[in-house]
């Protein structure tokens, strides 16, 4: 009888760690560099990674990480450099300003409030806080913002649809402070 209550519960003990993915091994934790102890996305063996909260896939070469939604579609990808990686995460802004026949030329705003605003003149403001110049590399789809305070240079990669803006927006990751691997 106790043998039968023993193997009954190690049945549903093995049971309840395979449902909660204790058997999966993470294999990197990564956090914005603003916020190093909140993890935004972790990666796992076998493919899996988890952005913020939510399971997708993922696939990796030697300089870069793609994480893939149920559909196979990119949603995000991962530029790998030294020991960080940098985060491109997708956008969107709406024109509120300028005629479309100007490219990126205009002012670009999201329900949120933070805004992109470019001038015919090569000069752009970011969320009317951060100042600079820009330039346009029409065939790479990629803006380069160049900042009057000392940040560094940043590079968005971009597509117009409309009076849509859609930026791969980067983020300077590190690793998750306090985060050990599973």
């Amino acid at each position: 009888m106790k043998i039968r209550k023993f193997a009954a519960g190690a049945v549903i003990f093995l049971s309840l760690l395979s449902l909660s993915g204790c058997g999966s091994k993470k294999v990197d934790s990564w956090a914005y560099n603003h916020e190093p102890t909140k993890e935004v996305l972790a990666f796992y063996k076998g493919g899996k990674a988890v952005f913020k909260g939510e399971e997708y896939t993922y696939t990796e070469d030697d300089t870069s990480i793609v994480v893939k939604d149920k559909d196979n579609s990119a949603l995000v990808h991962c530029v790998k450099d030294g020991d960080g990686i940098t985060l491109y995460e997708k956008t969107s802004y709406h024109r509120n300003g300028g005629d479309t026949s100007d490219g990126i030329v205009g002012l670009w705003t999201q329900s949120n409030g933070w805004s992109y605003q470019f001038t015919a003149e090569g000069k752009f403001s970011e969320d009317a806080i951060f100042y600079g110049s820009y330039s346009v590399d029409e065939n790479e789809q990629c803006i380069k913002l160049m900042y009057d305070d000392p940040i560094s240079d940043a590079y968005l990669y971009f597509t117009l649809d409309g009076d849509e803006l859609f930026i791969d927006y980067p983020w300077p990751m590190v690793r998750t402070q306090g985060s050990s691997g599973n």
